[in-house]
């Protein structure tokens, strides 16, 4: 049997165990990123041998195509009132924090990690900034976090991959033998970022539009519209990329106009429902959603497998305190700056900064940069596998206790401030996002 053979059967019968395990895992500080992590470093070459690495193509793409859904799924669900009303929190933590961590990063990457050039560091800190609150998802769904927490973090999460983009595409091409190096900064930055912009506009507004259409008419099935959330997600990237555009740009954009084109039907009164009920429209991702989700489980295996086991056996005091500062002084020192003034108490900002948690946007960007084969690539690799590693352990791990501890605070602090407690101001529901479970519900 060949080792392609034996690595589907690897991924399948992990994926099958876990789903048959999942509810009672879910009880338990086991995390499934950290089982599919675990199981990747077991069945990679640094233990068993099972899994394939000689080529790391289909890797690549299966990690790209979850990258894209969640991107698309996370850009559609986040809504404007997520931002504006009761959305200082997410405000702060995307305008203000975001930008803080790459700097963070960039800077304390400088002494740890020589031999890298200045915008290889600046990579790295662009690369470690994005949150995946999937790894942590207790610290989101748990009912006794408040509402102002929850959503906050959700909605941080769900922007913050798409919004390093820019950063990342223009870093790298600062990077002499990149292949955006070629066009240099000034067409990357027309070419992936403008183009690739406008692209997903119009792919998620004109496709949004359509299916608005067909439902009014009764053409379409809730199958058909489950299945063209897929066929829109992969257009939309697949026509940045043929342009020599950015996909994930494209796909992350094209998110946003097609599910702002589902909420505002032409002609409708402000605030009614579209011309299906509002639940089945809300559904309309879920196919999406739970794709992207299994993708991202298996691309977390193919981690521990390709990337991983490899980078611990080479591993360096130097990387592991980079890993360490970033999954702490890198988040929680910008979080404390960008809450300055909030009225959060010092309980919530330390939640807010703990659960910033390093996932698939960082493994696929860091993917991408190593497929350049430029100098500096294999450190960066394993300073972005060791740190998503230790994420994956520690927040995993945490949530469930801390989601709890947090809690109890907070129901001491609201009844003993009498209706004046910041964390207890009411925020508007948000969309819930599948790959985080659904709030309160401990099967998710």
């Amino acid at each position: 049997m060949s080792g392609g053979a034996w690595t589907v059967l690897a991924v399948a019968g992990v994926t099958a165990a876990h789903a048959l395990g999942s509810r009672r895992l879910a009880t338990t500080p086991v995390s499934s990123a950290l089982v599919f992590t675990g199981c990747g470093v077991l069945l990679g070459p640094a233990v068993l041998g099972v899994v394939d690495t000689h080529d790391a193509g289909p890797v690549t793409a299966l990690l790209e195509a979850a990258l894209t859904l969640v991107l698309f799924t996370d850009a559609m669900t986040v809504r404007r009132r997520d931002l504006t009303v009761g959305g200082f929190l997410p405000r702060r933590l995307l305008g203000i924090g975001l930008l803080l961590s790459i700097a963070a990063g960039w800077l304390l990457a400088w002494p740890l990690l020589p031999g890298l050039t200045v915008w290889e560091l600046a990579l790295v800190g662009v690369i470690l900034a994005p949150t995946d609150a999937a790894l942590g998802k207790t610290a989101i769904s748990d009912r006794r976090v408040p509402t102002l927490v929850r959503q906050g973090l959700n909605v941080e999460s769900g922007l913050n991959d798409g919004m390093v983009l820019p950063f990342f595409l223009v870093f790298l091409a600062a990077v002499p033998g990149t292949s955006y190096a070629a066009e240099g900064v000034a067409g990357t930055f027309w070419r992936s970022l403008l183009l690739s912009t406008v692209l997903g506009l119009l792919a998620g507004g004109v496709c949004g539009r359509l299916l608005q259409a067909a439902r009014a008419r009764g053409w379409v099935t809730r199958e058909g519209r489950h299945v063209l959330v897929l066929a829109v997600a992969a257009g939309s990237y697949e026509l940045a990329v043929v342009t020599d555009g950015s996909g994930f740009i494209a796909a992350w954009v094209a998110g946003f106009a097609f599910g702002h084109a589902l909420r505002n039907v032409p002609g409708a009164a402000p605030g009614s429902a579209a011309p299906d009920d509002t639940e089945e429209r809300d559904t309309i991702p879920d196919l999406a959603e739970d794709l992207g989700g299994l993708l991202a489980s298996i691309g977390l295996l193919l981690f521990g497998a390709l990337l991983l086991g490899p980078a611990l056996q080479h591993l360096s005091w130097r990387i592991v305190l980079y890993a360490l500062l970033s999954l702490t002084v890198v988040r929680l020192v910008p979080v404390a700056l960008s809450l300055l003034g909030s009225g959060l108490r010092a309980p919530t900002v330390l939640y807010v900064g703990w659960f910033g948690p390093r996932g698939l946007a960082s493994v696929v960007l860091g993917l991408l940069v190593a497929e350049e084969h430029v100098a500096g690539t294999e450190l960066l690799g394993r300073v972005v596998a060791v740190t998503v590693a230790l994420s994956v352990l520690l927040h995993g791990a945490t949530a469930p206790a801390l989601a709890g501890a947090y809690g109890a605070w907070y129901r001491r602090a609201a009844a003993a401030s009498r209706g004046t407690l910041q964390e207890a101001a009411e925020v508007p529901a948000g969309g819930e996002r599948r790959r985080l479970g659904h709030p309160g519900d401990p099967a998710a």
